[in-house]
């Protein structure tokens, strides 16, 4: 029995009576972690030794009308934090990117399963929503300014109107791949069109529509955005507009760095998506 135990904790076969049993080894919490804390470590050193090289080079090397510094960047960061600028704003483009992705994930879930289920008009419409998704969003800008102003509501849409087709095509994808054999047998046992939609043909579609929400997500972002770019009288493309028009480099880097913690925090919602996109994966069968 000590034996046993000893060949266990070393990852060795053991004989239970009923043949050789590999036990594994217990992994260490490094062996779990260390990778990923030496990855994490080293990223932070980079980051840290870029900034440092900037911070020095900066007056130095080139012109910091032009690229500012890491210390007036966090300093301004300081100053927009303390008077409300920051939180104001920045609490707009957030709103503007959750009711955008709202609205376009939903419109977009809807149009895709309806339309992918009917196989005649999906055929028809097919090039006319390709025709639209190829439309770059920048451009559409200048008509929604036209049809509802420079407020938030054109933001939003156009921020939907980027998501709606990404989640539209993936849907409509899912639908169309889903197993036919599944469907043929629902409708041997006298299953109705209800049942293959809410019992087959939604929960097969299911990792489309996932997938399109995953990719989506980042582009509800750079739709808010680009309407704040174009026409806006808040929100941080109105900051970064504001910025560049008092030649103030780092209030543009400033509101670049909230950006791209607002972009963090959304791809690790794109994670947690992406984590349930696998639970409807299929289990592949092995021989």
């Amino acid at each position: 029995m000590a034996q046993q135990l000893v060949a266990a904790e070393q990852g060795s076969a053991v004989d239970t009576g009923k043949g050789p049993v590999r036990v594994p080894l217990k992994r260490t919490w490094w062996e779990k972690h260390g990778s990923s804390t030496t990855v994490w470590a080293l990223r932070l050193a980079l980051v840290v030794v870029l900034l440092v090289i900037w911070e020095m080079a900066a007056g130095n090397l080139f012109d910091i009308t032009f690229t500012s510094k890491p210390s007036d960047i966090a300093s301004r960061l300081s100053d927009w934090g303390a008077d409300g600028t920051l939180w104001t704003h920045s609490w707009v483009t957030i709103q503007e990117i959750v009711y955008g992705f709202l609205l376009g994930a939903a419109a977009g879930a809807v149009a895709g399963f309806v339309l992918a289920s009917l196989k005649m008009a999906y055929r028809v419409l097919d090039p006319f929503f390709m025709a639209l998704y190829s439309i770059p969003k920048v451009a559409l800008a200048p008509l929604f300014i036209v049809w509802f102003g420079i407020g938030m509501d054109m933001k939003v849409l156009l921020a939907a109107a980027t998501v709606f087709f990404l989640v539209f095509l993936n849907t409509a994808a899912g639908v169309r791949e889903v197993d036919h054999g599944l469907i043929d047998a629902v409708r041997l046992m006298g299953g109705s069109r209800r049942h293959i939609a809410f019992k087959v043909v939604l929960p097969s579609s299911m990792t489309g529509v996932l997938t399109g929400l995953k990719v989506a997500i980042p582009y509800a972002l750079i739709g808010a955005v680009i309407g704040e770019l174009v026409a806006s009288n808040q929100g941080l493309g109105y900051l970064i507009n504001d910025a560049a028009a008092q030649f103030d480099t780092a209030g543009v880097f400033a509101t670049l760095v909230v950006l791209s913690i607002i972009a963090a925090v959304l791809n690790v919602v794109v994670g947690l998506i992406g984590k349930r996109v696998n639970r409807w994966k299929p289990v592949e069968a092995h021989s």
